[in-house]
């Protein structure tokens, strides 16, 4: 979430509300106060703070009125009553009623701090969640089905297990779409509500993954100087994705395993366990049948996440969808630079249809990307595209195959130099080596 949060503390007791500014702006975050109900009304609408911490017994509008009026007037807001002992069970109801929490009045301010810091990072990942949820909606052509696609099956397995909690195990050749099979069936199953947390575990070393799945306690290694909590703490409630789930070390599988059957994490450095509740989908362009075989990955931890099987057709095998894909994105890019450009040539799209796209998806919303960026008339033709440009003598050396092939996973990869030495299947060192053996330089 862009900027600190807002936290609006509402209480009639003016040594309460000054105390409590104090020490949460000097945590970091923005405070507003308001001495009664209606004035917290007013600062909602003119400040729209992201949490509210609010005192259930007040003269005139009470916490549970401002609880109310809040729910209609903002429903995304965050409310968390503070109470007396006394009042405890209307706190309880005030929980049944949309508060996310309550706490007890006299109370520590440590404890304070930790229950609004949970909240501000619930409330960022469904912030995160709904910025997603509408990428999707505006990328789910990328999914689209057309007559006799292969795509349907997909499409229909996303509908029959989303409503389910069952693990999902997406798998499929890198740029085909894997992760937007994850988003749409959170997007559709009972969790959508709840946060959709995304881990990349290629990308991530063994000890830096654990951190940033199971969280950590200060002071458990060297810069762990506060308490984390992990994304599988994060996804409460909600949907854990781990992406390029086949890179994932051996030790790191058993400890996910761990948490998928005792529904429990313990973060690294702690010994307490927290309880966790979400959903698990998981995604890979690795063969993990063969990975078993070959001994570089769990039996156990593979059959856990292969509950469901969902693969992802490669574009080459889905020619009819190349046309709707293409002018979605002739769409969006040419609305980003403002052309007007109205159409591909009638030869320009059956070079689309019959290139074999061996960065499938991604390589074809990158060459439509840079077609309208040459563009300067009202059509795509087809020497925007650079792999339909003729040579002007044919190379039919291995060397030129090569070089042609690893140009092409750059550039659907968008020059992410681990991400096309992964799709290559070759290290990074090798794939540098070969840059600059052909002088492939990044844009």
């Amino acid at each position: 979430m862009p900027g600190p949060v807002k936290l609006l503390i509402v209480d009639d007791e003016l040594h309460l509300r000054t105390s409590l500014s104090c020490w949460f702006r000097e945590e970091g975050y923005e405070v507003l106060t308001a001495g009664g109900g209606r004035e917290a009304l007013a600062a909602l609408t003119r400040d729209a703070p992201q949490i509210l911490l609010v005192d259930i017994k007040m003269p005139g509008m009470d916490g549970i009125e401002v609880l109310h009026k809040v729910r209609e007037m903002s429903p995304d807001t965050t409310v968390i009553i503070m109470t007396a002992y006394a009042s405890v069970e209307t706190a309880v109801q005030a929980l049944k009623e949309g508060a996310y929490d309550y706490i007890v009045k006299p109370f520590d301010p440590e404890a304070v701090s930790r229950l609004v810091k949970k909240a501000a990072e619930r409330y960022s990942l469904l912030a995160e969640n709904r910025g997603l949820k509408a990428r999707l909606e505006s990328a789910e052509p990328v999914l689209v089905a057309g007559p006799g696609s292969p795509m349907r099956e997909v499409l229909d397995l996303v509908e029959q297990v989303a409503p389910t909690d069952t693990s999902v195990l997406v798998t499929g050749e890198s740029g085909t779409g894997k992760e937007l099979v994850a988003r749409l069936i959170h997007a559709h199953s009972a969790r959508r509500f709840g946060p959709l947390t995304v881990v990349n575990c290629g990308a991530l070393s063994e000890g830096v993954l654990e951190s940033e799945l199971f969280g950590h306690e200060r002071g458990a290694f060297t810069g762990a100087v506060g308490r984390r909590r992990g994304k599988v703490e994060l996804a409460d409630e909600g949907t854990l994705f781990l992406d390029e789930i086949g890179d994932v070390p051996q030790k790191v599988q058993v400890d996910l395993l761990r948490v998928l059957q005792e529904r429990q994490v313990t973060r690294v450095g702690g010994n307490a366990p927290v309880p966790v509740d979400f959903r698990l989908v998981t995604a890979t362009h690795r063969d993990l049948e063969e990975e078993v075989s070959a001994g570089r990955f769990r039996q156990d931890f593979y059959y856990r996440i292969n509950v469901f099987q969902i693969h992802v057709p490669a574009l080459r095998d889905r020619p009819g969808d190349i046309p709707p894909l293409a002018e979605h994105f002739l769409s969006r890019y040419a609305a980003q630079t403002s052309k007007r450009i109205e159409a591909f040539a009638p030869e320009a799209l059956a070079a689309l249809s019959a290139y074999p796209w061996p960065g499938n998806v991604r390589e074809l919303q990158n060459a439509v990307e840079r077609a309208v960026v040459l563009c300067k008339g009202e059509r795509i033709e087809v020497s925007h595209f650079p792999f339909t440009a003729p040579p002007p003598e044919a190379d039919l050396s291995l060397a030129a195959a090569e070089e042609a092939h690893v140009r092409r996973v750059l550039t659907a990869s968008g020059y992410n130099v681990a991400q096309a030495a992964r799709t290559l299947e070759i290290d990074r060192v090798t794939l540098y080596n070969k840059m600059k053996k052909y002088g492939i330089e990044r844009p």
